[in-house]
């Protein structure tokens, strides 16, 4: 039975589709290079789907996709119904509150309401709102970190991998909101019907 397998494109692409070879999935590289958003391996077992990384759990979750890999920051943002049997523990890095380094840490103090730019609405206001720290969301796509020098915002809750691009842009970690890896996650449907299948792609991606 095959699976169709929805795929965060981007920084965790190369080492999902590195697993999947090594379990003996046989990818196309030609198509893969020719940019197809949809490729089958050549044993007709498994489809894959490369998407962007939030689109992952919305596909999984209505089950055009029978699972898909993405980060776990995504999979809180977007809080999706699905199936999550595996922590493949790559791709780490934080998902942190930063502020220009010149700004005193956590002391919210200060100010009647902070206004924080992000790329995860949900989970830096359930964050701010734990802290009792009053915020505006100001949810961008993209250069979040650009936010305070342009005074668009005092905080920002964003992925930090190395921390370069903070420190590059005169910004400081202040908080970790939450350890971040990529995740196998399933359609709750599909998890029943194609238990075999679905068990094999785990012992794949385990590897």
């Amino acid at each position: 039975m095959s699976l169709t397998i929805a795929l965060a494109k981007g920084r965790l692409q190369d080492e999902t589709l590195a697993r999947l070879e090594r379990g003996g999935v046989r990818i196309d590289r030609e198509l893969l290079e020719s940019r197809r958003l949809r490729l089958a391996d050549t044993s007709g077992q498994y489809e894959l789907l490369l998407v962007k990384p939030a689109d992952v759990p919305v596909y999984v979750e209505y089950g055009v996709a029978d699972a898909g890999v993405c980060g776990s920051d995504v999979l809180a943002e977007h809080d999706a119904d699905v199936h999550e049997p595996l922590d493949l523990g790559y791709g780490r890095c934080r998902l942190a509150v930063a502020a220009p380094v010149e700004t005193s840490g956590n002391d919210y103090g200060h100010v009647s309401t902070l206004r924080v730019a992000t790329k995860y609405p949900r989970v830096a206001g359930s964050y701010f709102r734990h802290l009792g720290v009053p915020v505006e969301l100001i949810v961008l796509s993209g250069s979040v970190e650009l936010a305070p020098l342009t005074g668009l915002a005092e905080r920002i809750v964003d992925l930090v991998e190395s921390g370069r691009t903070l420190e590059e842009n005169g910004l400081a970690m202040t908080d970790v909101i939450a350890e971040v890896s990529a995740r196998l996650i399933v359609n709750r449907a599909s998890y029943q019907l194609k238990r075999a299948a679905v068990a094999g792609l785990v012992a794949i991606l385990a590897g």
